[in-house]
């Protein structure tokens, strides 16, 4: 595994003020990235990329799971979460795409922290120090918007063209001041049924 991971980066922010008001509790949004070798490159197009994802997909998934956790000190403490990865800009946006939709990759990080929902996420092709995103939400229900959060960094070095990026991204918590509500409240002010919103 190590023979295609370049780098491992990892970023930490603590919000103390969000909109001149003081943020009580202060909070702390996490990522790490792996800078990897395109594992198909040279190859010409390939059809079938599960070989590969068999091999470094769980192997990303545990190693960058392992670090964000402990980073934030426990699953437990991890209340959003979310996954995305860049293509180098000589690959193709589903190889890097390839690494990370697949549960041999994401159920690492859902087991690790207990998680219900599903894993937000991004697929982008970029040049080096292009922004890498990565889209959170509460790691237990889709529609509670104050932990709808982005993870946002940037590698100066990554991905070189060949190379791709695979990050998790993580909040300890809601956005500070948090005061929009949450999908279930504008549901009922529109007479959806909270437990049926698609009427099926």
């Amino acid at each position: 595994m190590e023979n295609i991971i370049r780098k491992v980066v990892t970023y930490d922010e603590d919000v103390l003020i969000e909109g001149g008001k003081e943020a009580d509790p202060v909070l702390r949004l996490i990522g790490v990235a792996a800078v990897v070798s395109n594992p198909w490159h040279g190859r010409g197009f390939v059809e079938d990329l599960m070989p590969e994802i068999k091999v470094y997909a769980p192997q990303l998934g545990k190693m960058l799971s392992d670090r964000l956790i402990g980073l934030a000190g426990s699953g437990d403490a991890i209340e959003a979460y979310g996954k995305a990865c860049v293509s180098g800009v000589n690959c193709e946006i589903e190889l890097a795409s390839a690494l990370i939709h697949t549960l041999k990759f994401g159920n690492f990080y859902r087991q690790a922290v207990g998680a219900k929902s599903y894993l937000g996420f991004t697929n982008t092709r970029g040049p080096a120090n292009c922004q890498i995103q990565i889209p959170l939400m509460d790691k237990h229900d889709t529609g509670r918007r104050s932990h709808y959060h982005t993870v946002q960094f940037s590698i100066p070095d990554a991905p070189a063209p060949d190379e791709l990026v695979v990050a998790l991204g993580a909040a300890l918590g809601g956005r500070p001041h948090h005061r929009i509500g949450n999908r279930y409240s504008d549901l009922e002010d529109l007479g959806a049924d909270v437990e049926n919103p698609a009427g099926v």
